[in-house]
């Protein structure tokens, strides 16, 4: 009898045990500026902590897309508030120095957004196969245009990664259409500097054909620039990277012919999931797409 007693324990107790709850992690989630497209990459890191129960998130943001040093001190803050792993979309490469020292102290790090080329410190990066999606503008961009037609660049930072990328993924997907490029400047993927860099592209070369943003801000900005200049949408083709920060606007104007749309909740998302695994002792895929999209005015109700 007691035999029998003892082994319906042992079963109820299988029944009723279940797994382990996961191991409670602490994760500094630190992005560059503070736009729209990196406050959906909270919510994709927030939505992740919920799904999971076992996530505490401490957030951090930069000042601008080239406030290394700001980053350099969120890195730091993260460290001496005792996170276990951070996940960062990195300004500039320069923050890896900064990165491996977290890495000393026990931290893992999970790249998003932007990679860091030649540092291997990271446990994974969750992006957006930018030169892939930069094919994406080029091949739309060749649909429109014809042979000696001319295109001006407004390029993001350049030495960053992912935004040179954005670039030279758009020359490839361009290479069939024989265009000449008149001018690129950098915008530090800010609004003011597309202004002015469009407004100077555009004085410059009256017959402009076409003007690609490898960021959104400054995509919207190059549509003012040619709101500004009396110039109908329809006399030049303007296309976008990110769909955010003014370009639906430019879009529902006819200003904006196109943009490229990353999905940022998930890049955040999946990245926050990724870490979370590898503080537990998991495998992760080293490179993890959140993929991308052509947006234009007849579709983007379909990303809003």
């Amino acid at each position: 009898m007691k035999l029998k007693l003892l082994l319906a324990g042992l079963a109820v107790a299988a029944v009723t045990a279940g797994p382990a709850p996961a191991q409670e992690v602490t994760i500094g989630f630190i992005t560059k500026f503070p736009v729209p497209f990196f406050a959906t990459m909270e919510d994709g890191a927030r939505a992740a902590a919920a799904d999971d129960g076992n996530i505490k998130l401490v957030f951090g943001v930069g000042e601008s897309a080239t406030d290394i040093e700001g980053q350099i001190r969120l890195i730091e803050s993260m460290m001496v508030q005792g996170v276990d792993g951070i996940a960062i979309t990195p300004v500039d490469p320069t923050v890896a120095s900064s990165l491996d020292r977290a890495i000393e102290n026990g931290v893992k790090v999970v790249l998003m957004d932007n990679n860091i080329p030649d540092w291997d410190g990271r446990s994974a990066l969750a992006t957006t196969d930018n030169f892939a999606a930069g094919v994406i503008a080029g091949k739309y961009l060749a649909s429109v245009l014809s042979d000696g037609d001319t295109i001006g660049i407004l390029e993001g930072v350049p030495g960053v990664p992912a935004l040179d990328d954005r670039v030279n993924g758009m020359l490839e997907g361009l290479s069939g259409v024989g265009v000449e490029i008149v001018g690129r400047g950098a915008t530090n993927c800010t609004e003011e500097l597309g202004i002015s860099v469009a407004e100077n592209l555009l004085t410059a070369n009256p017959e402009l054909k076409a003007i690609y943003a490898a960021c959104g801000p400054p995509a919207a900005g190059a549509a003012r620039a040619i709101e500004n200049a009396g110039i109908s949408g329809d006399d030049i083709v303007l296309v976008g990277f990110d769909f955010c920060c003014g370009e639906a606007e430019a879009l529902q104007a006819g200003l904006e012919d196109a943009t490229v749309a990353q999905f940022p909740f998930n890049m955040a998302k999946y990245g926050v999931e990724a870490l979370a695994t590898a503080l537990r002792g998991g495998e992760v895929k080293s490179l993890i797409d959140s993929g991308a999209a052509l947006v234009t005015p007849e579709n983007m109700d379909k990303f809003q």
